[in-house]
C-alpha cells in the first residue's frame, strides 16, 4: 500500500502543477491568477473538493498522444461561498491554452449536472482559446453538450460566467446562456472572431481591447454585466452577488441580519427633487437613501444608463430595483433599456427576488432610429417581463409616468401588486405642453394671443391632470404617500407580500418578443 499511496501523491502533485513553469509565470505577468488561484480565492479556505484531477485526454494525431497532462487543463469541483454550496469549472490557460477537448468537456458536463441536481449555483471561470483544433469536430460536438446543460439549467440555478481572459469563437455562448458575466478590465476578452479575422473579412482594422474587451462589452453590446480593475475585485463582486441569490428555484433569497431600521424615515428624499419638472436628478440617490446601509449593487452600470437596475436589500430582504434615470435622456425607455431592464426582471423573477420599480419616465426615445431598430418589439419585452413575473411587485411614482411607458413601468394594471405616487407624481397621456398642442390646436391658431393662451392652458392641464389624484380617486394607484415614508412603506408591504403565490396556467412556455 505504501507504494500505491506515493504513486497516487506524485499523480496528483503532477496533476497541480500539469502546466509548466514557464506557463504560469506568464500568466502571472499578465496580471492573471492561475486556474487553482482563482478557485482557492472564490471558495472558502478548505472547502474545495476536486472531481476528476486524473482525467487526461484520450485523442491521438498532431502529436496529442506525445503530452497527456492530467486536469486536461480544466480544474473542476464543489466547495462554498461564505458558507453556500457552490460548484466551479476553471479552465487553465497554461495547459493547451485553456482549449477545449473531449475529456476537457466531459468534465465540465459532469460538474453542470451535479450543481443542477443539487440545485446550487454553477460558476464558471473561463480563461481559453477556444475548441482544441487537434480534436476537429469532437471539440465542436463537446460545446454543444455544455449549451444543451446551459439551457437546461436556465431559471433553476444560479449561473456565473467570470471571463478572466480570452473567451472566442463558439465558447463566447456559453457565457451568454448564463445569468451574468463578469470581465476584468484590459485582460478579458471575448469576441466571435478576432481582429485579423475581422480586417480580412470587412477590411476594418480593430484593436483586440476595442473588439472585445471589457469596457467595450460594458458600454456598446451590453454582454457584459460587470466590468472589475482585477481579479481580485471580480471574485469578490461575484461572491457578493451571490449573496442575493437562493441556491435554486425552489429556495427563498437569503435574509440577511437587519441592521438597518426598516422603519427608518428618509426626510431627505423630500429635497431631492428638482424644483422644476424638466430638471434631472440621480434616480440611484433615491436607491440609496432607501436600501439598507445605502448599499445598491448595480447591474450593467455603464450600458443603457437611462434606466438603472440592480440589488439591494430593504429591512434584510433581497430585492430587485429597476429605476428610469433623469439623469440620462430624461429616463425614457428605449430600445437598449428596454432589453436591459426585461432581462433583469425575469432573472429577479425566476429566483424568487422581489421587484421595486421607481418610475420617473417621460415616454418611449421617439426616432426613425428606434422605430427602425424595433422599438415596438424591443419595449414589448419589457412589458411582457412585468406581466409574466409573479414575484411581489411594488411600484414608486416620484415624478413623471406618462403614456404607455407608464404602463410598462411595472404598473397596476399590468400586475403590480402595490402602486404608490409622491405628491409629485404626475400620471398623464403626455407632458402638458404636447396635450396642449394637440387638443388646442385650433383654438392656439386663431388666439390674439397664442402664447399668453397657450402658457394659460398648459397651467391648467398641469394643474387638472399632471398630479397622483385622479389615479388615486380610480384605483390605479394604491395611495400617495409622503417620499419620507418611502422606506418603510417598502419595507412593511414586502413583509406583507412575501406569502403572495400564484397560479399559472399549464403551457410550454410563453412566447416572448424576442
Amino acid at each position: 500500500m505504501t507504494e500505491k499511496l506515493a504513486d497516487l501523491a506524485a499523480r496528483k502533485e503532477a496533476a497541480l502543477h500539469a502546466g509548466s513553469e514557464r506557463s504560469v509565470a506568464r500568466q502571472h505577468e499578465k496580471g492573471k491568477l492561475t486556474a487553482r488561484e482563482r478557485i482557492e480565492y472564490l471558495v472558502d479556505e478548505g472547502s474545495f473538493v476536486e472531481l476528476d484531477m486524473l482525467a487526461r485526454h484520450r485523442a491521438h494525431g498532431m502529436g496529442l498522444e506525445e503530452s497527456r497532462p492530467y486536469t486536461d487543463g480544466v480544474i473542476t469541483g464543489f466547495g462554498t461561498v461564505d458558507g453556500r454550496k457552490v460548484c466551479v469549472f476553471s479552465q487553465d490557460f497554461t495547459v493547451y491554452g485553456g482549449a477545449l477537448g473531449e475529456v476537457f468537456a466531459e468534465k465540465i458536463h459532469k460538474i453542470m449536472d451535479l450543481a443542477n441536481s443539487l440545485g446550487v449555483p454553477m460558476i464558471g471561470l473561463n480563461d481559453g482559446a477556444g475548441a482544441r483544433i487537434q480534436e476537429g469536430v469532437v471539440s465542436l460536438h463537446s460545446y454543444g453538450g455544455i449549451f444543451h446543460r446551459n439551457a437546461k439549467a436556465s431559471g433553476v440555478i444560479p449561473q456565473i460566467s467570470v471571463i478572466m481572459g480570452p473567451c472566442a469563437g463558439g465558447a463566447v455562448y456559453s457565457p451568454a446562456l448564463t445569468d451574468f458575466i463578469f470581465m476584468v478590465n484590459e485582460t478579458s476578452h471575448m469576441f466571435i472572431t478576432g481582429p485579423d479575422v475581422v480586417k480580412t473579412v470587412t477590411g476594418e482594422e480593430v484593436t483586440l481591447e476595442e473588439l472585445g474587451g471589457a469596457m467595450s462589452h460594458a458600454t456598446k453590446s451590453g454582454v457584459a454585466h460587470f466590468v472589475s480593475a482585477d481579479e481580485h475585485a471580480c471574485l469578490d463582486d461575484v461572491k457578493y452577488l451571490l449573496g442575493f441569490f437562493p441556491a435554486n428555484n425552489l429556495e427563498e433569497p437569503p435574509r440577511a441580519a437587519i441592521e438597518d431600521d426598516p422603519d427608518r424615515l428618509c426626510p431627505e428624499l423630500t429635497e431631492i427633487l428638482p424644483a422644476s419638472a424638466n430638471q434631472p436628478y440621480d434616480m440611484r440617490s433615491i436607491i440609496s437613501v432607501v436600501a439598507d446601509d445605502g448599499d445598491f449593487f448595480e447591474v450593467h452600470a455603464a450600458y443603457a444608463p437611462s434606466i438603472t437596475c440592480g440589488f439591494a436589500r430593504i429591512g434584510g430582504r433581497p430585492v430587485g430595483i429597476v429605476g428610469n434615470q433623469p439623469m440620462i435622456l430624461a429616463g425614457v425607455l428605449d430600445i437598449d433599456s428596454s432589453e436591459k431592464a426585461a432581462r433583469f426582471v425575469r432573472t429577479c423573477d425566476a429566483f424568487n427576488i422581489p421587484l421595486v420599480t421607481f418610475v420617473d419616465v417621460p415616454g418611449f426615445l421617439p426616432g426613425t432610429d428606434q422605430e427602425y431598430g424595433g422599438i415596438i418589439r424591443h419595449g414589448a419585452k419589457l412589458l411582457y417581463a412585468y406581466c409574466e413575473a409573479t414575484v411581489p411587485r411594488i411600484q414608486i411614482i416620484t415624478r413623471k409616468a406618462y403614456g404607455g411607458a407608464y404602463v410598462v413601468m411595472n404598473s397596476k394594471s399590468i400586475g403590480a401588486d402595490l402602486a404608490f405616487a409622491w405628491p409629485s407624481a404626475e400620471l398623464a397621456v403626455m407632458g402638458a405642453a404636447g396635450a396642449v398642442e394637440i387638443v388646442y390646436r385650433s383654438e392656439l391658431k386663431d388666439a390674439d394671443d397664442p402664447v399668453a393662451r397657450r402658457a394659460e392652458l398648459v397651467d391648467d392641464y398641469s394643474e387638472r391632470y399632471a398630479n397622483p389624484y385622479q389615479a388615486a380617486e380610480r384605483g390605479y394607484i394604491d395611495d400617495v404617500i409622503d417620499p419620507a415614508e418611502t422606506r418603510r412603506i417598502l419595507s412593511r408591504s414586502l413583509e406583507m407580500l412575501v406569502t403572495k403565490r400564484e397560479d399559472l396556467p399549464k403551457r410550454k412556455h410563453g412566447n416572448v418578443p424576442l
